[in-house]
């Protein structure tokens, strides 16, 4: 696979993330927890798949293999920094809404 589609599944699964913790978030707002449980364990899933890549291409690196750091791999990494971000504050106010 060449490195710009690499890097677009990051941004695809980091946006991706972000959106269903956010859906998940409104869900728990709604009262509704068992979906906003469902949806933050898919959030984490498509993240991990995220995380998955950017492990592979770390690895890479280490191994001699270096990419070029364009703004397109800036912007997918700031893709997936934003969805952990979200992903651990839409956590935590799920969790103070469920008390």
């Amino acid at each position: 696979m060449d490195i710009e589609m690499i890097v677009m599944k990051l941004v695809v699964n980091g946006g991706n993330a972000r959106s269903t913790a956010i859906e998940a978030l409104r869900a728990a707002k709604a009262g509704d927890f068992k979906k906003a449980d469902e949806l933050m364990e898919e959030a984490d899933t498509i993240l991990k798949e995220a995380h998955e890549i950017q492990t592979e291409m770390i690895q890479n690196e280490l191994n001699g293999n270096k990419v070029e750091v364009g703004l397109l791999m800036v912007h997918a990494q700031d893709h997936l920094m934003n969805a952990m971000t979200v992903m651990d504050l839409c956590k935590e106010m799920i969790d103070i809404l469920r008390k």
